[in-house]
């Protein structure tokens, strides 16, 4: 008993940031729902050409994708309260603009709007590591993991927000929907105040960082880079291009809402506890369970286009992103220094929203020109290769040479 009180004090800050992040978390995944939710519907609805009707989405995650690498290199000059604030700002800002585009009937101006409400994704993903920046090696992989399990309140709030706020300022369809989202993010800063996570100076250090070509030629890092890659760009691939397939059948905007309800219950509710399963099975065996969750999505989806199958698809893709995702991420906490920790983070999530946004491009492509059927073909591949990679690493750590 005794030996336990020094770890939960250790990480008595540690647990209050991850109680703010995952507030903060639940709030920025209501605001990124409401956008996954209708902004392709949006899209199709402003766009004269239907092949672009997911191009809104492109631009936010492209957004999150551009401005990952300086968010990083802002949060380690001005700290991460002062950065997390900024992306809430810019999350406002690009629902508000997003509002106006609908009152314009301007697709350009709704592409622009979604493209600035990626900054605050951007800024966001990086809650997940601040919450490992004040805790202990035994404490990181559950505080990486409960964070994103605030996003299980999203899943239940964003949804609900989207049908309850889309005809608010009817007759501008889906209008009200960007202006609660808007809302949202006036919360998330007030909550954010509260982020305690001191910044680190030069003096604090250790040793000087080693360059970032020693770093990313780790084969480790390499590995957790494109499990990260991979579960996400899928992720986005296959949710992105659902809402359309959904009321494509014939279904509704509630049926696509609450499809994505409980595909976003299952990315985050195992936050709860695959930090414990990576502990206690290792990581290497997490990511690739989630890997092949994320194949058996593309099985059930290839099956048929009823309601119940399109909702256990999306539960699957859920479930196998949060162990690949949280296992990469936690492989990457791994593999750099603290004072190495800005650059190597916006390397890893420039990476893995740059691989996001071409795929939330794709999908749109692929969906409009060649059917839903092909959507869910492009995850074997990549599903295939990450497999390979994640056990030749698992091998090379079990049987160095």
């Amino acid at each position: 008993m005794s030996a336990s009180v020094p770890a939960i004090n250790k990480d008595a800050r540690a647990r209050r940031n991850v109680l703010v992040l995952a507030t903060a978390q639940g709030l920025y995944g209501s605001g990124a729902i409401i956008i996954f939710t209708l902004g392709s519907l949006t899209g199709q609805m402003l766009s004269v050409n239907k092949a672009l009707a997911t191009l809104p989405i492109t631009a936010y995650v492209l957004g999150a994708a551009l401005s990952t690498f300086p968010a990083s290199m802002y949060m380690q000059r001005f700290g991460r309260r002062t950065g997390f604030m900024t992306g809430a700002f810019m999350g406002m800002s690009g629902a508000g603009v997003a509002v106006i585009a609908i009152y314009r009937a301007s697709f350009p101006l709704f592409v622009a709007a979604m493209l600035i409400a990626g900054f605050y994704q951007a800024f966001s993903q990086f809650y997940r590591f601040a919450a490992a920046d004040t805790a202990s090696e035994a404490f990181k992989p559950k505080a990486i993991s409960w964070v994103l399990a605030g996003g299980v309140a999203a899943a239940f709030a964003g949804p609900q927000i989207a049908i309850w706020s889309k005809d608010l300022l009817a007759p501008l369809n889906f209008a009200g929907a960007f202006a609660a989202a808007m809302g949202l993010s006036i919360i998330a800063q007030m909550v954010l105040l509260f982020v305690d996570i001191p910044r680190m100076r030069a003096e604090h250090y250790d040793a000087r960082p080693r360059p970032l070509g020693v770093i990313i030629r780790n084969p480790r890092f390499l590995v957790a880079v494109f499990c990260a890659m991979t579960s996400y760009a899928i992720m986005n691939l296959v949710m992105t291009a659902t809402p359309l397939s959904i009321v494509a059948c014939g279904f509704s905007v509630a049926d696509a809402a609450f499809v994505i309800q409980w595909h976003v219950v299952a990315m985050f509710a195992p936050g709860f506890f695959t930090g414990y399963l990576i502990t206690r099975f290792g990581v290497e065996k997490i990511i690739a369970l989630g890997l092949v969750l994320l194949a058996a999505c593309g099985i059930v989806a290839l099956s048929g286009v009823s309601l119940a199958r399109f909702w256990f698809a999306l539960v699957l893709l859920g479930l196998g992103w949060n162990f690949a995702f949280v296992g990469a991420t936690t492989m990457v906490t791994d593999c750099y220094r603290p004072e190495e920790k800005a650059k190597v983070q916006g390397i890893n999530d420039l990476s893995v929203f740059g691989s996001v946004a071409l795929a939330s491009l794709l999908s749109g492509v692929l969906f409009q020109n060649f059917g839903w059927n092909s959507v869910n073909m492009t995850i074997f591949p990549f599903v295939t290769l990450a497999l390979i990679l994640i056990f030749w690493l698992a091998n090379m750590k079990r049987y160095p040479s």
